[in-house]
């Protein structure tokens, strides 16, 4: 009876430990990102014959699980995705927004400033100093177009930083999730299916979350224990202990473009989701249209003033020359996987003709040249430049962007007040000024967009454009940030540490394994009575 007694006391014991150190596991981890509370299975042994009936012989631990759920860690994956995505997009077009917006950084006080000096001289077209003070807001102006253009290419190489980190990141998370899958299908079968590595799992799961941070990602368990892991539109990004590994490259169409690869294959337009696609997509959607607009809007106010500015005279009777100068517009050579090329120039606009916001591509074997913002066949002249194709190699394809670098290229030509050409006619200077109102005119003349539109309406689309989406951005991050917390929350109420529930649960597994003990020191008394019996 004793033995019996003993054998059930020490079960306890053993169980009460493990039950007492799961609980001070759960304690020390409170803080541990991903972590999931652990809980000791108890069950009763067999119980055994006595001849007047079944006894029990005391407790076991059987398991050691995890409060897990596997439909809300998918909602935290999904919901950290998505907010991902929308949070780094509306953080970088915030900066857009702010910049393009702002009274002291935009552009449209510049223009304003910029011809309320050519009126002055309209108004006075003898006075140097007031000449002076046009060529000098001709340069802010110009240095104003400048820097904006300039900040849009440092967002760029941003998004591109931003993008080989990311991949970076991913690729590390993958081969780490692939090495946990060996461990955990060895673990598992160790323990012969039973048992589970809890803690290996919950790295796993952790690990799984931060690659949703980057990008969706679908998640397909294995019956061994092992998961695979997808991407995209079903590419495989780890499958037992193998991880693919994604690149970061310039693309073969635009060698100043990241684009993303896997196994060879460019996988940047069928990822959706994380902090990778919502660069990708703002670079789509907001950053790449708004330098070819501001390059378009830099280029249509050079081209437009400069065509009139020739057609006057300045001081010294001479006819007009050229106020502000492209450089980039000037001479644009796009090299296709070969050495040939193909030289776009900015042309003098004709009547209701300007130059497009858009990038093109020519096909050296059809001679077509296409219009990427509609995918439609056209004519250079008719978009506001033309093309040297003399130099164009057979078989290749050139990307052409007239538009795109136009705002940091754009100077001022003169420097001598005299050569403003404020006159219609040499014989009447110095008082003639009709060229100068012609010159200001500009401001007020639907000269942009096929003439639809004035600089100030064109550049007034472009930062209504970019808020709107900013915007939009904004309510979307402001929604996904509440199903986030919503799906954190759940998976915290369900797996998360509560230290009140844990310190209850010590003093309650105390007492038990004190309880035990006495059991113990019990079927030892009469153990001893036994022996002294017998003596």
């Amino acid at each position: 009876m004793s033995i019996g007694l003993l054998n059930t006391a020490l079960s306890g014991l053993a169980a009460f430990q493990r039950s007492l150190e799961t609980t001070s596991n759960n304690i020390s981890n409170v803080n541990t990102e991903g972590y999931s509370r652990q809980r000791a299975e108890l069950a009763t042994r067999p119980e055994q014959y006595t001849g007047s009936g079944y006894v029990g012989t005391g407790v076991s631990v059987v398991n050691i699980t995890r409060s897990y759920d596997q439909f809300i860690t998918g909602q935290v994956r999904a919901s950290t995705s998505a907010f991902s995505e929308v949070d780094s997009y509306h953080s970088l077009a915030s900066e857009i927004d702010n910049m393009l917006a702002n009274e002291s950084t935009g552009l449209s006080s510049s223009m304003k400033t910029f011809f309320n000096a050519v009126n002055d001289v309209a108004n006075d077209p003898s006075s140097i100093p007031i000449r002076n003070i046009l060529l000098s807001e001709s340069d802010a102006i110009a240095n104003q177009f400048n820097t904006l253009g300039a900040r849009l290419e440092e967002i760029e190489k941003q998004v591109s930083n931003n993008l080989e980190l990311g991949v970076k990141d991913l690729n590390n998370y993958a081969a780490s999730i692939a090495k946990l899958n060996v461990q955990i299908v060895d673990d598992i079968g160790r323990a012969g299916g039973k048992q589970m590595p809890n803690e290996l799992l919950d790295q796993r799961d952790e690990l799984l979350r931060k690659i949703a941070e980057k990008v969706d990602v679908s998640v397909v368990g294995q019956a061994d224990g092992s998961v695979s892991v997808f991407i995209g539109q079903g590419q495989p990004l780890v499958q037992g202990n193998y991880a693919s590994t994604l690149v970061a490259q310039a693309s073969t169409t635009d060698p100043l473009r990241q684009e993303i690869m896997i196994n060879g294959q460019n996988i940047s337009s069928r990822l959706s989701g994380g902090e990778i696609s919502g660069n990708l997509r703002f670079r789509d959607e907001v950053l790449d249209p708004a330098r070819r607009q501001l390059g378009a809007l830099a280029a249509g106010l050079s081209l437009q003033f400069n065509d009139l500015h020739k057609q006057g005279y300045d001081l010294n009777g001479t006819q007009g020359v050229a106020l502000f100068n492209l450089d980039v517009g000037s001479s644009i050579s796009v090299s296709g996987g070969s050495s040939g090329t193909v030289t776009a120039t900015y042309r003098a606009p004709a009547a209701g003709e300007s130059l497009q916001a858009s990038d093109y591509s020519y096909d050296a074997d059809t001679g077509i040249l296409t219009r990427l913002s509609d995918n439609a066949a056209v004519n250079a002249a008719d978009e506001g430049f033309d093309i040297d194709t003399s130099a164009a190699v057979a078989g290749e394809k050139y990307l052409i962007r007239p538009a795109f670098y136009a705002a940091q290229s754009l100077k001022t030509e003169i420097t001598d007040p005299r050569k403003i050409a404020a006159a219609q006619d040499p014989a009447a200077i110095p008082g003639d000024n009709r060229n100068a109102l012609a010159l200001a005119n500009l401001e007020s003349q639907a000269v942009l967009q096929n003439g639809k539109n004035t600089f100030t309406q064109v550049y007034g689309q472009l930062v209504t454009e970019v808020g709107g989406m900013t915007n939009t951005a904004l309510v979307s991050r402001s929604a996904q940030e509440v199903l986030l917390e919503q799906a954190t929350s759940a998976r915290e109420n369900l797996s998360g540490v509560n230290l009140d529930e844990e310190a209850a649960n010590l003093i309650k597994f105390q007492n038990s394994y004190q309880a035990a003990a006495q059991s113990v020191s019990v079927a030892r008394s009469l153990f001893d009575t036994l022996i002294s019996a017998v003596r």
